[in-house]
């Protein structure tokens, strides 16, 4: 084996990939892509929003409305949405999907891990070049578009 191909698979050494996904064996377009930054965003932005209207209703007072009643909110969208229907409703939304890289089914542990560590914000800030946040590869799912 040469050196370049040694280096090509060491931690840390990996060659760029040409798209997000290349790696994972996705298309660079169209379906079975990985979801691109704008359809997150706006994903995110209902999800949360849903979460904000949730906890308004049942968890405010005086017009505040608990933070942390919100987050669980969130992550309990999360968690019961992924397994059912895909995605959230954000995500179906924008045309979104939670997939195991394995293929099948994603079953329950893995919207409860992913959710949770999403729940915590820092996973997702922190990226690889496959656009899978920290909490995509803990729980072993990619968000593609379908």
């Amino acid at each position: 084996m040469s050196a370049a191909a040694s280096k090509s698979t060491t931690f840390g050494q990996l060659p760029p990939s040409r798209w997000p996904g290349e790696r994972l064996g996705l298309p660079n377009e169209g379906i079975r892509s990985v979801g691109r930054v704008g359809r997150r965003i706006g994903a995110l932005a209902i999800d949360w929003s849903m979460a904000y209207g949730a906890g308004a209703l049942f968890f405010s007072s005086d017009g505040v409305v608990n933070g942390f009643a919100v987050s669980g909110l969130f992550v309990a969208l999360q968690i019961v949405f992924i397994p059912t229907i895909g995605g959230s409703i954000g995500h179906r939304l924008f045309g979104l999907r939670v997939v195991p890289l394995q293929r099948g089914w994603v079953g329950v542990w893995r919207p409860v891990v992913r959710s949770v560590l999403l729940g915590l914000a820092v996973p997702a800030l922190v990226w690889d070049s496959d656009q899978r946040g920290f909490h995509d590869k803990v729980a072993g799912t990619v968000l593609i578009r379908g």
